[in-house]
């Protein structure tokens, strides 16, 4: 076992083995125990009581972050010719249709997002074998897929994201930047974990929400009393 920085044992040192904070607490503590040189994400970890195997307890959706992620998303809007203006004006990075889909077949994905229209679907499934290992398949179900493609760049520049459980019942996310007040690292911690609450699947059962740890880039984690969130 490597043995721990100084800087690792410092931020450890912070936490008291054993304790469940309260999700206040550990908004400002998340601050504290982070020594790193640069403004490091902060992320949560949420271990659910569902078999993400079984098609019944799948748990995704999305959540748009009252404060945002901190990131600079860049976005790909991959649209017919009547709609790039609408685009371009929500903020899309990238806005047109043929050229990018073959700069994408080239092995282009210099990109956070894309955001099609149904109609498209057909000439993007081509792309799957790119896209779908890199997580960039637009799907209707994280609102990627929509002829309303102005508001999706919006949203998802104002900081909308998309999030699904992984095959060991843990849903991961980053939930803002170190830099934010804890205030504004609370409340997009707890919209993320209100919106996993909704989304219970009714073939879930006993304990739903089984751990949620709160930590920072190269940080320890720091686990949260569940019932915290509503306070």
């Amino acid at each position: 076992m490597s043995k721990l920085t100084k800087n690792q044992k410092l931020a450890s040192s912070k936490i008291e083995t054993g304790k469940a904070y309260t999700l206040r607490e550990a908004s400002a503590l998340v601050k504290e125990i982070t020594l790193a040189k640069f403004d490091a994400s902060v992320d949560v970890d949420v271990r659910l009581g569902v078999d993400p195997r079984k098609s019944n307890q799948m748990v995704r959706g999305v959540v748009s972050l009252p404060h945002g992620t901190g990131k600079v998303t860049r976005v790909l809007a991959l649209c017919t010719p009547d709609k790039e203006a609408e685009a371009k004006e929500a903020g899309a990075d990238y806005v047109g249709l043929d050229e990018y889909i073959d700069k994408i077949k080239g092995g282009w994905t210099d990109i956070d997002i894309i955001i099609t229209m149904p109609s498209i679907m057909g000439k993007i499934g081509a792309l799957g074998r790119i896209l779908g290992p890199r997580g960039l398949m637009p799907n209707p179900k994280s609102g990627t897929v929509t002829n309303d493609v102005g508001q999706a760049v919006k949203e998802v520049k104002q900081g909308k994201i998309d999030f699904k459980v992984d095959k060991t019942g843990i849903v991961h996310s980053s939930v803002g930047k170190v830099s934010f007040e804890p205030d504004k690292i609370f409340d997009n911690v707890r919209e993320f974990v209100s919106t996993l609450i909704k989304l219970k699947p009714s073939a879930a059962k006993g304990t739903y929400m089984k751990s949620i740890y709160l930590s920072s880039t190269m940080s320890p984690g720091i686990k949260i009393d569940p019932k915290s969130v509503d306070e």
